[in-house]
């Protein structure tokens, strides 16, 4: 049986009988799920140490450019040679990728011969152009001599140097199919020049090979499911200054406008903010539209620079943007129609909001507290993407174990060397991916626990505002979110790190389960009979109702350890409690709230989607050496930083009217329903008989 909360909070006598003010809110309080804390701060030094292997193994380079001949990846200043204005892979032996391509071959592309240059090499139009060797040996060439002459060295080549060449054995290969450089890798056009075959023919050059799976072979590997994913996670990347305005900046600004309009313009924002809602879905929808080329011609384009009009190359990221705009006008669908139906709900939604408006009114520094929050997840984010490029790109560069035929002339040998010819790739380990997947779950478990350390300390300033009878300090506007501050960081720091944790353990459940369900669909073991399609849809179901019934629960858990200081555990037993005895009063109540809250964190999330799409469709994002391959991650990424962000900004109105209700409920259970400690500011709309009846039951 819970004790009353007027007893642990707000007024009471001293030992002389004069009543004091503050500081039994404090009273019995101890340190409370000390384990999960130490556990909590155990992560964090498994972060850094995890994130220390990415920053010393990996290099982002690996997720844009691909590798040469000699094991080093383009575009790297730190390799030798000196790479660093040579981003473009080529392959130099056509036959090779020829045979790559072939169904019962087994040589593979990862196997053919390439090499680092600046741009794509075409055939000439009235002789043979060649793509020969780093210089090296007794070729006397400096690296920018050998850029300044196209790649060619074959008129100081040896006979028997010539002789190994029209073998395709190096080591200068010539330039019979045009290509175009799609994601820094040149893609053959299967259209041989004539006069350059002509001369190699002529030359007496081994037969080549013309077939249309040239083309395919090499499109087959820059398309590939890990190739687009580094691609994706280059473009975060090369994105960097959007995701810092449009993920961070802008929505900072965003929901500090957002909370002084609903300080002053209560009565308005619930209509503002589904109108506005409504818009910007839209806007988002239609850029989708414009990028999958659905709608003008603007569709995003895989080849990089100038390039024949008529060349036409398919991405896979084309095919994502198509498919996230067909899920964004079904949501847009969703979304206009639930709008229509809350219309009759606003009335209420303006009543809930206005008992927030007057706590925020009285407690103004709750306006800016979420600034603190938001600047530790701002460094953190800045850390934890730079460690993920890292991760994502640790892997090692080895050369593969080949028993293809794929001679190539040694320069420094000065033979024709048969033993390590073959090509390089990136290897991952599986511990790499173990590493993946741990910071990933770190970041939302971070994020979870600096969420809800921000509606802790909100809950805390508004209960001590409410069990005081509405009493502030003028002299010291802040001193009861400091004081809400320090009570969590000196007891509840272990319950917040709980709460969290469960959150985010159940939350990874269902992502591996969703993973897990992509792979059996794309296999051939996906249920065909009912009854596993109907087990399968209920558990996603049911997780996501356990999803939604622990935020829920925590949520009010957090409030309780505010203001009772218990442990995540007893807090939640309080506030359930409370919730049941009470919940005719304040289920309606509390769900059109939060219905409007959310589309109020939506619009600011849409808004920086919306900018990030403006920002990546300028010049520097669409053209030569920034170039993403597609806006969606980077989209992506700034709605949901927008959205944390609103998220610990709309805390403070959303804090303020679960504290303030389940506050008024505790108060009028504790003196027999009516409320004592109900400061006169909020008795106005609270006390009311008719603005509670709106509140508690809605329109009729």
């Amino acid at each position: 049986m819970r004790g009353p909360l007027g007893a642990v909070i707000g007024r009471y006598p001293s030992s002389d009988g004069v009543t004091q003010m503050g500081a039994i809110i404090s009273h019995n309080r101890k340190c409370r799920d000390i384990t999960v804390l130490v556990i909590f701060i155990a992560f964090w030094i498994a972060m850094i140490v995890n994130s220390s292997f990415g920053f010393n193994q990996g290099n982002p380079l690996r997720l844009t450019y691909g590798v040469d001949y000699k094991g080093n990846v383009c575009g790297d200043k730190h390799s030798d040679p000196n790479l660093s204005k040579l981003e473009v892979r080529y392959w130099q032996n056509p036959n090779q990728v020829y045979q790559s391509g072939l169904k019962d071959s087994q040589f593979k592309l990862v196997d053919a011969r390439t090499i680092c240059l600046s741009e794509c090499p075409i055939p000439s139009d009235d002789s043979l152009n060649w793509v020969c060797d780093y210089p090296d040996g007794d070729i006397r060439l400096s690296m920018k001599d050998w850029i300044n002459r196209n790649y060619d060295y074959f008129e100081f080549l040896t006979p028997e140097m010539r002789n190994s060449s029209l073998q395709l054995q190096g080591p200068c290969y010539p330039v019979i199919f045009p290509s175009v450089n799609v994601y820094w890798s040149c893609q053959f056009i299967a259209r041989p020049s004539n006069t350059s075959l002509k001369h190699w023919q002529q030359m007496g050059g081994v037969s080549i090979n013309e077939n249309i799976v040239i083309d395919k072979s090499i499109h087959k590997s820059i398309n590939s499911r890990s190739a687009v994913l580094k691609r994706y996670m280059a473009d975060m990347g090369k994105a960097w200054p959007v995701l810092i305005v449009c993920g961070g900046i802008l929505p900072l600004f965003l929901s500090v406008i957002w909370l002084m309009l609903i300080r002053h313009f209560v009565a308005a924002m619930p209509w503002i903010t589904v109108v506005l809602f409504n818009v910007l879905i839209i806007s988002v929808t239609m850029f989708y539209y414009l990028k999958a080329g659905w709608i003008g011609n603007d569709a995003i384009s895989p080849i990089i620079g100038e390039h024949d009009t008529y060349t036409n190359v398919f991405g896979r990221e084309l095919t994502h943007l198509r498919a996230i705009a067909i899920l964004m006008t079904f949501i847009m669908a969703v979304a206009i129609l639930t709008s229509i139906a809350i219309v009759r709900r606003i009335l209420m939604a303006t009543s809930v909001l206005k008992v927030a408006a007057k706590v925020i009114g009285e407690v103004q520094a709750l306006i800016i507290f979420p600034i603190v929050p938001y600047a530790i997840l701002a460094v953190f984010y800045m850390f934890w993407i730079s460690a993920a490029l890292h991760l994502f790109s640790s892997g090692q560069i080895v050369q593969n174990n080949c028993n293809a035929n794929c001679c190539t002339y040694d320069l420094v040998a000065k033979r024709v060397n048969c033993d390590r010819c073959c090509g390089y790739s990136i290897h991952y380990t599986p511990h790499i991916g173990v590493a993946i997947l741990f910071h990933l779950f770190g970041c939302y478990w971070v994020t979870q626990f600096f969420t809800a350390c921000s509606s802790t300390v909100i809950a805390g300033s508004i209960a001590s505002y409410y069990w005081a009878r509405g009493e502030t300090s003028q002299e010291i506007p802040f001193l009861t979110v400091f004081s809400s501050m320090k009570r969590l960081m000196r007891y509840s720091l272990g319950s917040v790190a709980l709460g969290s944790l469960i959150v985010s353990f159940v939350e990874s459940i269902r992502f591996l389960l969703e993973s897990i369900r992509r792979k059996i669909k794309v296999s051939d073991h996906w249920p065909d009979n009912w009854i596993g399609k109907a087990a399968y849809q209920s558990s996603r179901c049911f997780l996501r109702c356990i999803e939604w019934t622990i935020k829920s629960v925590n949520r009010n858990a957090y409030i309780m350890i505010a203001i009772t200081g218990k442990s995540f555990f007893s807090a939640s037993s309080i506030a359930t409690e409370l919730i049941m005895n009470n919940i005719l009063k304040i289920g309606r109540l509390n769900v059109i709230g939060d219905v409007i809250l959310f589309l109020g964190k939506l619009c600011v999330s849409l808004a920086s989607a919306l900018f990030a799409f403006l920002m990546l469709d300028t010049h520097k994002y669409s053209s030569a050496h920034n170039k993403i391959s597609s806006p969606l991650l980077p989209v992506v990424v700034c709605w949901a930083l927008g959205y944390i962000v609103a998220t610990l900004f709309f805390a403070v109105v959303e804090m303020s009217i679960e504290t303030i209700v389940l506050s008024f409920c505790q108060d009028s259970e504790e003196h027999q329903g009516l409320a004592q400690y109900a400061p006169p500011l909020l008795i106005e709309t609270l006390g009311d008989h008719n603005e509670v009846q709106r509140l508690t039951q809605g329109p009729q």
